[in-house]
């Protein structure tokens, strides 16, 4: 269940589910560590639930316990500390569970939507620079023996595959140190920064889609453990990582300063529009805003899945005509002139 260099959305998800269960059927804090632990098929599984349970067993909360392991991000810490004050740990665990169950279902449908296009572009790569290095250089040969002139064109693509034979070395050791800087950005603050904004602009959209229904998760998660608007709004502002969603949160607590109400700012500042603004000012007069956010983050998240696809759908056909072109028009600029010089030899 766990993994050293902090547990994934999954295992989280994971780790909630089964001890809210066992909290809700009256299994106490310690018994329901030790039964996890027991489940745990892992040794770093045993050890963390381990770890956990001797904690708690010398006296400390549970977000005391997570806390000092390490191994959970502080929103959860945070809120399950929220649980324990309120009483209400097991529906803030089922909450919790929701919550990183849903990023990890976007955040799966994001990869899968990068690593298909990633993958066709790596292979469509291979299949010219193998037509280049390896075919073209046969047909050089084919128009020396037939004591013809290389078309300037076909020249240039042979000169330009000898230049990447030659320095494929520096290509692979390039294309490695960013496959690296790629990595080392995703595993920092400032790094997942700067490659949020960049899918912000390249996929405007989707990517506002994914950010809103975040921030609605959050804030249903916060409301629905007792938590009021003003520290929700605190809280989500730290986990979200969308910066435009935390200059929205910014505005929304600048104008409830200035007296507005909440569902009235969340509308003034755009950040839900239409049906979704009229259903928080309801929500909010009704005292199930909680409920309200869950519902829309519900609806962004099935309408970032649909963005996601629609892309992916439009990907593919895109990327295999491309392909198909590059490959045409090399091997179209070979056959011509060498068919037109077999027919004045015939």
């Amino acid at each position: 269940m766990a993994k050293r260099k902090g547990l994934s959305d999954t295992e989280i998800s994971a780790f909630c589910e089964q001890l809210g269960f066992m909290i809700k059927a009256g299994i106490s804090l310690q018994e329901g560590l030790m039964l996890l632990g027991e489940d745990t098929q892992t040794e770093e599984g045993k050890e963390l639930t381990g770890q956990l349970l001797e904690s708690v067993e010398a006296g400390g909360t549970l977000a005391y316990a997570l806390r000092e392991s390490g191994e959970f991000p502080s929103y959860m810490v945070n809120m399950v500390e929220i649980g324990e004050t309120s009483g209400r740990l097991d529906q803030v665990l089922e909450s919790l569970r929701i919550y990183y169950e849903r990023n990890e279902a976007i955040s799966r449908s994001v990869r899968s939507a990068v690593t298909y296009p990633l993958v066709m572009i790596a292979m469509m790569v291979a299949v010219v620079l193998i037509i280049i290095v390896e075919v073209m250089p046969v047909f050089q040969g084919v128009f020396q023996q037939l004591g013809s002139e290389v078309p300037p064109f076909v020249q240039s693509v042979i000169n330009f595959g000898a230049a990447a034979s030659r320095y494929s070395a520096v290509i692979i050791v390039i294309v490695a140190a960013i496959v690296i800087a790629i990595i080392v950005m995703r595993n920092t603050k400032k790094g997942r920064d700067v490659m949020t904004g960049l899918t912000e602009k390249i996929f405007r959209k989707t990517s506002a889609s994914i950010a809103s229904g975040r921030f609605a998760s959050a804030m249903a998660l916060m409301l629905g453990s007792g938590m009021d608007v003003d520290s929700a709004l605190d809280m989500t502002m730290q986990v979200v990582e969308s910066k435009r969603i935390k200059e929205k949160i910014l505005e929304i607590k600048k104008h409830t300063d200035e007296g507005a109400g909440f569902a009235e700012s969340i509308v003034k500042t755009g950040l839900f529009s239409g049906l979704y603004g009229k259903m928080i000012v309801v929500g909010f007069k009704t005292g199930t805003l909680d409920n309200v956010m869950e519902r829309i983050a519900s609806h962004y998240e099935d309408e970032a899945n649909r963005r996601i696809n629609s892309i992916v759908s439009a990907v593919e056909p895109t990327l295999v005509a491309i392909m198909s072109l590059i490959v045409g028009v090399i091997l179209l600029s070979v056959m011509l002139p060498l068919m037109g010089v077999m027919s004045a030899i015939g």
